[in-house]
């Protein structure tokens, strides 16, 4: 079976709740579908809405941690609406996501209002699950997302400044929606290293700050690129600090890249495997020797012997190249896929 038909829904952020008509006193002046950050991470969301038999997407909502933004503005339709979220590519940790079953199309980068077609890649779009969202109010709807830590605005700020100097490189702290006088006093020193105001707002310190994590992340880890004109499911595996360990599964579409650890690599061992489909048939990597255990659906295993007796299956990695200055980049190109694969 082809693994594409096997992703049907996207996980929930790991201790994110989302919670729906919630009456946030901040988002309740305007009238239309309000989205709430009460996390400590910077989320991207994009909505879908009902428009006669069609559905019509919209995206990128940024909000930043203790923020609401309008996503959808005017009187809305007590209708099915749809969400899907992510954070931002400056955390550590691999993106976080939230949605569910109902597949839409969305431009994974840049800002976008589309009629979600029947094709997504046929539309050199990308393929998103929607959690469906029932509004039944036709002013004003808002849903939050929150923590476990269940952060009020403030604190939530707060918090999101403290994770995204963690990211930054800038200060490793607690985060706790609680700026000390050390967290505070590594605020300044970031602010005038960089020549930045030294009465920047929190929204534009904030900003800053999430420009250079992002900066910093492409300078580490291990990120997977897609040179070949056909969709690439792939996995990593390398010698962990507790063992051997293989993750997956990144979906590289066609001229994509995935970054699969953004943290810098330690260790020269770093092995690859991508599945290639091309006219209904599974083509796997040619060069692959290295036999380690893959799942069916998104998968972190710790270990590489008797995958099937643990439910997994075995499958054969390459070597990558060893990392250079803590950072590696591996490109599938179409002569690296043997031109026949079993299953």
């Amino acid at each position: 079976m082809v693994l594409a038909r096997l992703f049907l829904s996207l996980a929930m952020f790991a201790g994110i709740a989302v919670v729906n008509g919630a009456g946030d006193a901040s988002a309740q002046s305007q009238k239309g579908w309000s989205l709430c950050n009460r996390t400590s991470y910077i989320v991207e969301a994009a909505v879908g809405r009902p428009d006669g038999d069609s559905i019509i997407v919209e995206g990128w909502t940024k909000l930043q941690p203790g923020r609401c933004e309008m996503a959808l503005k005017g009187a809305l339709e007590p209708k099915m609406h749809f969400l899907y979220a992510r954070t931002s590519g400056a955390h550590r940790g691999g993106a976080r996501e939230w949605g569910g079953r109902m597949n839409l199309c969305v431009e994974p980068q840049n800002g976008f209002s589309l009629e979600s077609p029947p094709s997504c890649e046929a539309m050199g779009l990308d393929t998103r699950g929607f959690k469906p969202v029932k509004i039944t109010r036709r002013n004003r709807w808002i849903t939050s997302f929150t923590e476990i830590e269940n952060y009020k605005p403030k604190q939530a700020e707060a918090a999101g400044v403290q994770r995204l100097l963690e990211d930054a490189g800038v200060y490793s702290g607690a985060i706790d929606g609680n700026l000390g006088p050390r967290t505070r006093s590594a605020i300044k020193a970031f602010l005038s290293d960089r020549d930045l105001p030294a009465n920047a707002s929190d929204a534009d310190l904030i900003d800053y700050l999430e420009q250079v994590a992002k900066e910093r992340a492409r300078e580490v880890g291990f990120t997977l690129c897609n040179r070949t004109e056909n969709r690439i499911w792939s996995a990593i595996a390398r010698r962990g600090a507790e063992g051997w360990e293989s993750r997956g599964w990144w979906v590289l579409e066609a001229g994509g890249c995935a970054r699969a650890i953004d943290a810098p690599l330690v260790g020269a061992e770093h092995y690859v495997y991508g599945e290639m489909e091309v006219d209904g048939k599974v083509r796997t990597l040619s060069k692959a020797s290295d036999a380690f255990c893959v799942a069916r659906a998104k998968f972190a295993i710790a270990g590489r012997d008797s995958c099937e007796e643990a439910a997994y299956r075995t499958a054969l990695f390459a070597a990558a190249a060893a990392p250079v200055d803590t950072k590696l980049v591996f490109e599938f190109f179409e002569r690296d896929f043997a031109k026949n694969s079993a299953k």
